[in-house]
């Protein structure tokens, strides 16, 4: 999965509920992108509600407001692990969420929560995301940084009293911080005089509704300058059968600059399905 020496991250993902990669990006390119989201930061309100925050802020579309965005979305190792996480209940992984966000001094310990609550399916069975929060500034117990409470995508927690004590992700730029879906965190409070900086980069299995409308984030004009895996990652690729399309045909035809007016309705169809109703296609046809 990674040529990182000796450390089996997938391992501790699964053992631990989280895990934090030290160094996986240079603090160059951190830096480079969290100078293009400046005006981003500045120009977004605070948020409203107890569970966003009212000393937050947050805004996605990362992947059109900063070309250094892409790094985050496109580490490899990153990547290898979401598959691993998420393969086994889905044809393929998709963004769920590429967000900033700023805890702003003064601002509270944010509500423990799992993030694979916002879908309503039953759990236990298979992760629903990984998610992956890049640090801009450093994360400290004092400034905001993430708590998580470890093992707890192993056990059912029905009250905040079974929590246990948090493990405080510090850390610093360049470093990623991982964790399940199933796994209770959140942001703590910042009790200094400076902002907290981060970016969330999220992956879920490619047949739910993710939380960031991708299609509206990242329109054809926009998403035709991504790289072919971005562009799939961000919502121009069927998952089957046939989910996600457009008029029959995979989105990814509407980055091409000759897109029918009445395209041809094609199958996307996993290979036993495929079987299926094609023998079943073929007896019938047969009969005629």
């Amino acid at each position: 999965m990674s040529d990182i020496k000796s450390i089996d991250w997938l391992e501790r993902l699964q053992k631990d509920g989280y895990c934090i990669i030290p160094d996986l990006l240079p603090q160059s390119s951190i830096a480079a992108l969290d100078a293009d989201l400046e005006r981003d930061f500045t120009e977004t309100p605070m948020g409203h509600g107890d569970f966003y925050g009212f000393r937050t802020k947050r805004f996605g579309s990362l992947l059109r407001r900063s070309r250094w965005a892409c790094d985050l979305v496109l580490q490899p190792l990153i990547l290898s692990l979401a598959r691993e996480v998420l393969g086994k209940a889905c044809d393929r992984i998709q963004l769920n969420v590429a967000q900033a966000i700023a805890i702003h001094p003064g601002e509270i310990e944010q509500f423990p929560h799992c993030d694979h609550d916002m879908w309503e399916g039953a759990k236990g069975e298979h992760e629903y995301l990984l998610n992956v929060i890049w640090p801009l500034t450093d994360f400290s117990s004092s400034n905001g940084a993430t708590r998580i409470y470890p093992g707890t995508h192993k056990r059912p927690v029905e009250s905040l009293d079974q929590l246990g004590d948090p493990m405080v992700a510090e850390s610093r730029p360049g470093d990623a911080i991982c964790f399940l879906g199933s796994t209770v965190h959140g942001a703590g409070p910042n009790s200094t005089e400076d902002v907290r900086r981060g970016v969330v980069i999220g992956y879920s299995l490619g047949w739910l509704k993710p939380y960031e409308n991708l299609w509206l984030a990242y329109p054809p004009e926009v998403a035709r300058n991504f790289p072919p895996e971005l562009a799939e990652l961000a919502g121009y690729a069927q998952h089957r059968p046939n989910l996600g399309n457009y008029e029959g045909q995979c989105p990814s035809i509407l980055l091409r600059e000759d897109v029918a007016n009445y395209p041809q309705a094609t199958d996307a169809l996993r290979p036993e399905q495929l079987a299926a109703v094609h023998e079943f296609a073929e007896a019938r046809r047969s009969k005629r």
